[in-house]
């Protein structure tokens, strides 16, 4: 009990920390908000209501609001840039003014994509135009990752770059000015946008005009007001808002997605994180975790559905401890308790037998995770449905039931261990043992045929001795990973682990075992895909190959990257081999659901023959699964 009570209390200062402060804009300024209504015209929450949600005492909510209040990450090697979108060759706002024109650029999780489709919306609602260039653009918006030291170094080096940018287009101004000739557009506002704007906060602006703006990921209704306070220049203090919600989920924003996105969509359903694992930045850069409507939730999946979406991906930072009470009595789904009672029913009723964590769960009456899945699957059962960054301790055999139920979700899960080392899970706070997992692991593969196994790894956490390390290699070995994400541990700020641990693991020990962690990490996946040999596939058509436009690309059900040989093939998919196909050729295009051969395979990469179009719910009915042995 007493423990318990501690870490509750622990967990109540971190909150405290994570949602205080950080340049918030009046309550006057917050009410100028955008709402988009899902019909388009414009409706949403009232100026008083939006002033509501966005005020937090100054100081930041208590234990009570913690208490009371609804409740995978990673750099990109490359940003996501958004097309050009909505630029005419006369671009004029309703009023007669120019247009403006806004470039995004991306870096870091799908989350942070999806963040980027609101921030569009957002802009667009505002008379911007969205260009594929920083050159033209009146705003620069790069939306960040800080999930690691490698990830905001790449985003400091770009904002390096694009000072640059602003300089040299405020000294062609300048001439231009000089000679009497049509001046060009002004330098352009610099704004950081997302997590690493939530943790540096003030700090971005500070350095060496480096930036003009700081958005974090709650105030992206805010974004116009903050460039017009960048643009006019004064005070520093209006063009920052990094002010945490506990409400906001933007539900009622229609995101606008990139033209080039092809046959898939992300549909945010939750945000934020209270797992607060020792190590992780998240809980402080997303605040704490709130769910979206279910019913917003289901009218995105079939408007996506009406247009011609072939997969969606449900996301969230902590997305299968989605939880909304929006209906229910209590309104408290996702809250923290904090008597001593004991918190051994509430784990047992929503978690994976054997996780815990150090907030006690309370759902009852809320729909979860497993509810709101089959939901989204019931939508359009031409539709694959995958969700990602999932905790393990939210696997409950509901969830897993539901995946195995339903053809059209992937049958792939994404399971973070981070370490294969029960001693070191417990100083990362992760609520489990090693046993634990592998108890999980083996119930997955038992309930859902032919999963598929993903997972995060963290080589060098605060003294990992080379006994634990060894644990985690055997963890990759016993499981056979087909795919993962490892990284040498990085010390953020603000964690439990920057506060009580010490960052001693050498850097030349973390580079070797991670080394290590990714040679038995490929070797588990090399068997794995040797073991797709021969087998079919349906798999969705994402385009051309990269490497040949005789080829073409696609992902299977487990989420395994299939090249197509051959850019034809039958009309319609014959799993009789002996009577051969009589359907005519046919190109294959993207968004296609295409039965496939897999004739070899690399750690990565799978490469297939086609056998004919196909769609899900028909290639189950001939399988009875999400594939084949052979034909």
């Amino acid at each position: 009990g007493s423990a318990m009570s501690h870490l509750f209390r622990a967990a109540a200062r971190e909150w405290r920390r994570t949602l205080a402060g950080g340049g918030a804009p009046t309550v006057a300024s917050r009410a100028r908000v955008f709402a988009s209504s899902t019909d388009g015209s414009g409706g949403g929450a009232s100026a008083p209501e939006a002033a509501r949600r966005a005020a937090i005492p100054p100081d930041g909510p208590g234990l009570r609001d913690f208490i009371g209040s609804d409740a995978g990450c990673g750099a990109s090697g490359s940003p996501t840039v958004w097309p050009a979108r909505g630029m005419e060759e006369a671009s004029t706002s309703t009023s007669g003014a120019m247009r403006r024109r806004a470039y995004i650029e991306t870096y870091g999780c799908q989350m942070n994509v999806s963040d980027s489709e609101i921030v569009a919306s957002v802009l667009g609602a505002s008379d911007y135009d969205l260009t594929d260039t920083h050159e033209d653009a009146d705003a620069i918006l790069v939306n960040t990752c800080a999930i690691r030291d490698g990830a905001e170094a790449k985003i400091w080096a770009r904002l390096r770059q694009l000072k640059a940018v602003k300089r040299d287009r405020d000294l062609e101004r300048r001439r231009a000015s000089r000679s009497g000739t049509m001046s060009s557009r002004p330098a352009p506002v610099v704004g950081v946008l997302g997590c690493m704007g939530e943790r540096l906060k003030g700090k971005l602006l500070e350095a060496d005009g480096l930036a003009d703006l700081v958005a974090g990921p709650d105030a992206y209704r805010d974004l116009p007001r903050l460039i017009d306070a960048a643009r006019g220049g004064g005070d520093q203090g209006l063009a920052i808002n990094t002010q945490l919600s506990l409400e906001e989920t933007y539900a009622d924003i229609a995101p606008v997605r990139r033209s080039d996105a092809g046959p898939s969509a992300f549909v945010s359903i939750m945000r934020g994180c209270n797992n607060m694992c020792a190590f992780c930045i998240v809980p402080f850069t997303r605040g704490r975790e709130r769910s979206r409507p279910r019913g917003s939730i289901l009218d995105e999946v079939r408007r996506l559905s009406d247009e011609g979406c072939k997969e969606v991906t449900l996301l969230g930072q902590n997305v299968n401890s989605y939880a909304d009470a929006s209906l229910s009595a209590g309104g408290d789904a996702g809250a923290v308790v904090t008597t001593d009672d004991g918190p051994t029913d509430a784990f047992e009723r929503y978690y994976a037998p054997g996780f815990k964590s150090v907030y006690k769960p309370r759902r009852d009456g809320a729909v979860r995770f497993a509810e709101l899945l089959d939901a989204v699957a019931d939508v359009d059962p031409e539709m694959r449905v995958r969700f990602t960054s999932p905790h393990p301790k939210d696997f409950p055999d509901e969830v897993l039931r539901v995946i195995a139920a339903r053809p059209n979700v992937a049958k792939q899960l994404h399971m973070p261990a981070q370490s294969g080392s029960s001693s070191v899970l417990e100083r990362m706070r992760r609520g489990y043992t090693r046993e634990a997992y592998l108890d999980l692991v083996e119930r997955a593969r038992r309930d859902i045929p032919g999963v598929a196994l993903s997972s995060d790894f963290i080589s060098g956490f605060c003294g990992e001795t080379e006994e634990e390390h060894a644990d985690t290699v055997s963890l990759m070995r016993l499981v056979g990973y087909e795919k993962a994400f490892m990284f040498a541990y990085s010390m953020r700020d603000k964690t439990a682990a920057a506060r009580h641990l010490t960052d001693d693991v050498p850097e030349d020990v973390k580079k070797r075992r991670l080394a290590e962690v990714i040679d038995a990490q490929r070797k588990g996946a090399e068997a794995a895909n040797a073991r797709e040999i021969g087998r079919v596939h349906c798999v969705l058509v994402e385009g051309e190959s990269k490497r040949s436009d005789e080829r073409m690309s696609g992902r299977t059900c487990t989420n395994k990257r299939v090249i197509i040989d051959g850019v034809d093939t039958f009309a319609e998919y014959s799993s009789s081999s002996s009577s051969g196909n009589d359907s005519p050729a046919v190109g294959i295009n993207s968004g296609d659901y295409v039965a496939v051969r897999i004739d070899r395979a690399g750690a990565n990469t799978l490469y297939a023959t086609p056998l004919g179009r196909t769609e899900l719910t028909r290639f189950h009915r001939i399988h009875g699964a999400s594939f084949a042995r052979g034909v």
